[in-house]
């Protein structure tokens, strides 16, 4: 009797370890996580069956056309548990996403053997002890999400060594402690870098992209100081965070609850699995500023008017225009632009992109109703050719202005290049169709109201260019609302190259300077429709030498700049090859209508305005040089 037991016990054993076999080694591995899964309360996993022959049809799996798992998606299940080493097995899982649920205890080493990995989100669970070093082997990985759990340690340097992270990065609502590595400077500016509520200390390194990330990207982290937070370094060492800190405190649009029953962080977030989560700069504005924003709908309905110096208001000026405060708040924001006029910011609300300036009033200081009339004026200027405004925001302390983000960046950029300028040298077909699209704005503006607007500051920066090299003409109406020039910082803010108003490189004066007409130089004068015109023929010349505006590296003109230069060339009839592009030198069929471009330019750079042409003329005239 004793044997017969043995033999159906036997029997039954080798039975249930052959139909698990029977699985790929792929579905032994999710086997391995079911029984590291202790706490399954909606029996999600039920489904997950060592009886059948494909773990393909089980939930929350994807395989490819091999019966290979390429995707765990088990989000938001209220799972406990921990994360078994088999998963490092799955030699195809390219997504795993295991967020807003209970795991805990330390990552596992071994999961980074699952080099197929180009999504790895673990956000919103309870993972402890450091992030480890053998992360590097995921060498595919593109997003990486470990935000709101209980990690520690330093920031790993080796995280710089995965080249293809060039889409999120977010360690927010963690304890990692220590400085902000300098090599994090190393990461694409396309990555959207989050280091939110931390233990970080000290100085944010200046260096690469960290000069591209938002003040959003680094706040929570008391300690942490320079730029972009407000928080200047006024001392040699930052001082010791205090133990224990609450890495789950609240802010705007990223509300932090403790720890629950059940041991999870649980932080609500807005968007799901691997998608840019962060809260914009305004945000921070609030929090700092305590803005008390008008209660009820916000965006295509002017709210009325706030007393002075209390509520903000946030305007939208299009109608077809869907982002509202709320989208702002809760968007991600890179710098991409630094001039007198302010700071611009890149903000990516899903698949909405647009620029946000946030303007330095310098002297002047606005009261709602000046500053809504001015800037309404600016969004009623609407042209192909014309960056539109699409929406503002007022209040006593901040102003923003919300226009179309144009992705190829600037015109500066495109002819003398740039970190991140992926143009190849612009043909003179390229050229040509800059120049005619800028003449044509340029053309609207001044026409488009009797008032006679006036831009005040053309130049090759506030020339956007989009992926078709279609011309843009930015700026507009900022000479109104900040004092001054838009004068740039220096030329190591060249690398800024997405920019909607990047900076132009050289000697700050000289590139603020000599775009502007001669009249304009003289103090306490005012911008014209005249000047306008001479700083237009100044782009005109750069577009055709590919020098900068103050003559580029030749001294002969005497310093006087490009006009001198080019004047003095055709004046002495000297050979065009010295000032023409070099890149334009092969285009022979183009050179009658290169040499009919110089001799517009030189029209509208006339040193005495009343011998310059109306912009309606200049546009017509670079219209009749037709290609060949």
């Amino acid at each position: 009797m004793m044997n017969v037991v043995a033999v159906v016990i036997l029997s039954f054993l080798t039975f249930s370890i052959s139909v698990i076999f029977s699985l790929n080694s792929d579905g032994v591995s999710l086997l391995a996580l079911k029984s590291a899964i202790s706490n399954d309360p909606s029996q999600f996993l039920s489904s997950w069956s060592e009886l059948d022959s494909s773990a393909c049809h089980w939930n929350g799996i994807t395989c490819d056309e091999n019966q290979k798992v390429t995707s765990i998606s088990l989000s938001s299940k209220n799972l406990s548990g921990y994360i078994p080493s088999e998963i490092g097995a799955l030699s195809s899982l390219s997504i795993l996403s295991l967020s807003y649920n209970n795991f805990s205890k330390p990552i596992p080493i071994h999961l980074f053997n699952a080099t197929s990995l180009h999504s790895l989100d673990l956000s919103n669970n309870a993972f402890t002890g450091f992030l480890p070093q053998q992360i590097t082997s995921l060498i595919n990985l593109k997003h990486l999400d470990l935000s709101a759990n209980f990690l520690n340690g330093s920031l790993p340097l080796e995280l710089t060594h995965l080249t293809l992270l060039t889409g999120t990065l977010n360690l927010s609502y963690n304890r990692f402690s220590g400085q902000v590595p300098a090599s994090y400077g190393k990461f694409p500016v396309t990555l959207s870098l989050d280091l939110r509520h931390n233990n970080l200390t000290g100085k944010i390194p200046p260096v690469g992209s960290l000069l591209n990330q938002g003040p959003t990207a680094f706040s929570g982290n008391p300690f942490l100081c320079g730029f972009p937070l407000e928080t200047p370094c006024a001392q040699p060492e930052a001082q010791k965070p205090p133990p224990n800190p609450n890495p789950n405190e609240e802010e705007v649009g990223f509300v932090g609850k403790g720890k629950s029953g059940n041991g999870s962080v649980v932080v609500s977030l807005i968007s799901g699995v691997s998608v840019v989560i962060g809260v914009m700069f305004v945000s921070v504005w609030v929090l700092k500023r305590k803005w008390k924003l008008d209660e009820g709908k916000m965006g295509k309905e002017k709210l009325e008017k706030p007393e002075e110096g209390q509520k903000g208001k946030y305007v939208v000026l299009d109608e077809g225009f869907g982002m509202e405060l709320e989208d702002l708040l809760r968007a991600s924001a890179y710098v991409v632009g630094k001039s007198r006029s302010g700071i611009v910011y890149k903000v990516v609300a899903g698949a909405t992109v647009v620029a946000v300036r946030r303007l330095s009033e310098g002297d002047v200081t606005w009261r709602f109703k000046e500053f809504e009339m001015v800037v309404e004026a600016i969004g009623r200027v609407q042209h192909p050719n014309v960056v539109r405004l699409r929406a503002y925001y007022y209040a006593s302390d901040e102003k923003l202005l919300v226009t179309d983000f144009i992705r190829n960046g600037t015109l500066h950029n495109a002819l003398h290049g740039g970190l991140g300028n992926n143009l190849p040298p612009l043909s003179w077909a390229a050229r040509l169709k800059i120049a005619q699209g800028t003449a044509r704005g340029l053309m609207h503006i001044h026409e488009c109201n009797p008032r006679k607007y006036v831009h005040g500051n053309i130049n090759s920066t506030k020339i956007l260019l989009d992926d078709d090299l279609q011309a843009y003409i930015s700026g507009f109406g900022l000479t109104r609302l900040v004092s001054g020039c838009s004068k740039p910082i220096n030329s190591s803010t060249k690398k800024l190259s997405t920019s909607q108003v990047i900076v132009s490189p050289q000697n700050s004066t000289s590139s603020c300077t000599m775009y502007m007409a001669p009249e304009g130089r003289v103090p306490g004068s005012k911008f014209t429709q005249k000047s306008d015109i001479y700083s237009f023929g100044m782009v005109l010349l750069e577009i055709l030498t590919g020098r900068l505006a103050d003559g580029g590296s030749k001294v002969e003109d005497d310093g006087k700049g490009l006009e001198s230069l080019v004047r003095n060339v055709f004046r002495q009839e000297r050979p065009l090859s010295e000032i023409i592009d070099p890149a334009l030198l092969n285009e022979v069929h183009a050179k009658k209508q290169v040499v009919a471009a110089f001799h517009i330019a030189l029209n509208c750079t006339e040193l005495d305005p009343e011998f310059r042409p109306r912009m309606r003329t200049v546009s017509d005239n670079l219209d009749r040089i037709k290609l060949q």
